[in-house]
């Protein structure tokens, strides 16, 4: 372990992301055509943690979890611990780690779409993981789930995800 810088880099990288995707979650901001809807930049901060540590991005996304988990109030607005997952919106914070896992993998390859494949693919995970945990622990129709959970948050989602891919490609 000792003078390993590779370890170091990953661990320095887990350290700041989950830092960031916790601030992401006190960060809401209101769309004008959408003022209903506020969105956090978790997903902003998940995203670019898989453009800079590929593969390894489930670190910081586990490590989030684990610290809401663990009473750390890390999660929207300041709330933790298991209830916060077992709610409604628990299924969205669970399809973190499944979401860095698939956007690191797309975005170790070197191919011309990759990218935006691993973007639109971590964030159909998220999006799947949440309306179904939405609709079963609501019991509400998976259609509503989706009306409900999803089309609202497709714009920030989108602007979300090109400034994802922007910034992350002015980091080294």
């Amino acid at each position: 372990m000792y003078g390993n810088i590779e370890y170091a880099r990953v661990l320095t990288k887990t350290a700041a992301f989950t830092a960031l995707i916790a601030i992401g979650g006190w960060i809401s901001i209101t769309i004008p055509f959408l003022p209903l809807v506020p969105f956090t930049l978790q997903t902003l901060f998940l995203l670019l943690a898989a453009i800079v540590m590929k593969r390894y991005a489930v670190l910081p996304a586990a490590l989030y979890l684990l610290l809401g988990i663990c009473n750390f109030p890390v999660f929207h607005n300041g709330t933790a611990g298991i209830g916060v997952l077992l709610g409604p919106t628990g299924g969205y914070i669970i399809g973190f780690i499944p979401a860095a896992i698939i956007a690191g993998f797309f975005f170790e390859k070197s191919w011309k779409y990759s990218g935006i494949t691993g973007v639109v693919a971590a964030t159909i995970a998220i999006y799947t993981i949440g309306i179904a945990w939405l609709s079963v622990s609501t019991g509400m129709p998976v259609f509503a789930a989706i009306m409900i959970g999803a089309i609202p948050f497709i714009p920030g989602d989108i602007l979300k995800s090109t400034a994802a891919l922007m910034i992350g490609k002015r980091i080294p």
